[in-house]
């Protein structure tokens, strides 16, 4: 059995390897302990299949073999529980955020780790004395009378490790507590097992599964943890984006209220065409910033009364350049500069600032550019009144494949026949 068990348990590991490595979700401590208890028990397993396939040969090689290996399964149960120490004392110091380490946490962790070095220096002691182990003259693996003293070290380690993580359960996140847990319940209850037989070596097979699923566990947790961080980042850009929102509309009385009504229309826009909710309220705020660039456009152009001259339209044509200067900063969500630097391109590719053509343009400022042009229409400026609904509807029909993209100027044509815009208008 253990012939078919072992090798399963090394592939295990290597795939275990592959992920710590690359895995972006864990703090760098973390994953390098991760890969370091991974290590030392894919080395565990090779040790025990070579120490139990060349038990009783009595060839040179044979002899070498078994007594390496034999050394190695020993000496690995003591570094894991080590390991796992620093991973715990981490977890509790570093991410449980104590504001001062209780004497008591100290001790206990100092003290494992006292036992564990104690530990390592009884098994090497033990090797020329025999304590633990020795092999007869068949070269056969035998235990001593003072076999049972090599459990005592990692045991009594791992169980203060217990305790204190029951202790100091409030400072662990719950999705960690029951792996940890297991991870030192199980290999205690195997060890008691493995010592009444040497027919398979449950201990090491057992620790195998624990670090898989501590390993599984830790990249959940830390999944719900970036989650958690992502949210938390949004909010903060949100309320960002309202700000500046505010500042873009008090430049101007008469558009007062135009991004949001514009990140609203595009949120119907988006919905007709089948986006997730998660796509609907990335769209609202892309929408919602579309005009930031305005801030940087003087106050006497934005609020003069009547058209603008060739050379003040020159001006406020920058502002898309200003919009995406500002949002690509953000470098948590580059996509935020999307609508504000291109909401002002034509489908025809007579736009600017890049002069892109169809779908060069990103999707998302295609409806910006539509819902934009709507409210416009729909709303009273310094040099005109609202334009009736007939003639909004005129210009979108004019600009379909020219100005706008034909999918998304038909759909506004059908809010504007069905009334649906109302809706909005009275929000």
């Amino acid at each position: 059995m253990q012939e078919y068990i072992m090798p399963m348990s090394i592939g295990a590991c290597l795939i275990m390897l592959v992920f710590t490595f690359t895995t972006d979700s864990l703090s760098l401590k973390r994953k390098r302990l991760l890969f370091y208890m991974t290590i030392v028990v894919m080395v565990q397993a090779i040790s025990d299949s070579l120490a139990d396939y060349y038990n009783g040969q009595t060839s040179n090689i044979g002899i070498c073999f078994t007594r390496v290996c034999k050394f190695l399964v020993y000496g690995t149960n003591i570094l894991i529980v080590f390991i796992f120490c620093q991973y715990l004392k981490d977890l509790l110091l570093v991410e449980g955020k104590m504001e001062k380490t209780p004497n008591s946490l100290k001790f206990a962790l100092k003290f494992a780790e006292y036992l564990l070095s104690v530990g390592g220096i009884v098994l090497i002691i033990s090797q020329p004395t025999g304590l633990y182990y020795y092999y007869d003259q068949n070269n056969t693996y035998q235990r001593s009378v003072g076999y049972a003293i090599s459990y005592v070290f990692p045991m009594v380690a791992t169980l203060l490790l217990l305790i204190t993580t029951v202790w100091y359960r409030h400072n662990l996140r719950k999705r960690l507590f029951i792996p940890f847990i297991l991870f030192m319940v199980t290999p205690i209850i195997t060890s008691v097992m493995r010592f009444l037989s040497h027919e398979i070596s449950l201990t090491n097979i057992t620790v195998v599964g624990m670090v898989a699923i501590l390993y599984c566990f830790s990249i959940l947790d830390a999944n719900d943890l970036m989650k958690i961080a992502h949210q938390k980042e949004v909010e903060l850009i949100k309320q960002t984006a309202f700000a500046l929102v505010e500042a873009i509309d008090a430049k101007d009385s008469y558009t007062n209220g135009h991004s949001r009504r514009v990140a609203e229309y595009s949120v119907m826009i988006g919905k007709r065409i089948g986006k997730s909710k998660k796509e609907l309220e990335e769209l609202y705020l892309i929408a919602l910033l579309h005009d930031v660039g305005k801030i940087g456009v003087p106050n006497a152009i934005i609020n003069k009364n009547g058209r603008l001259t060739n050379e003040e339209y020159l001006v406020i044509k920058k502002h898309p350049l200003i919009g995406n200067d500002i949002l690509s900063k953000i470098s948590a969500s580059p996509e935020l500069a999307i609508g504000a630097h291109y909401h002002h391109e034509r489908y025809d590719g007579k736009g600017y600032p890049e002069g892109l053509f169809g779908e060069e343009i990103p999707e998302i400022a295609r409806i910006i550019a539509v819902a934009d042009t709507y409210d416009a229409m729909t709303s009273k400026r310094s040099y005109r009144d609202v334009l009736p609904k007939e003639k909004i509807r005129s210009e979108f029909e004019k600009g379909i494949g020219t100005q706008f993209d034909p999918k998304f100027a038909k759909i506004m044509i059908e809010f504007i026949d069905s009334n649906t815009e109302r809706q909005l208008e009275s929000t």
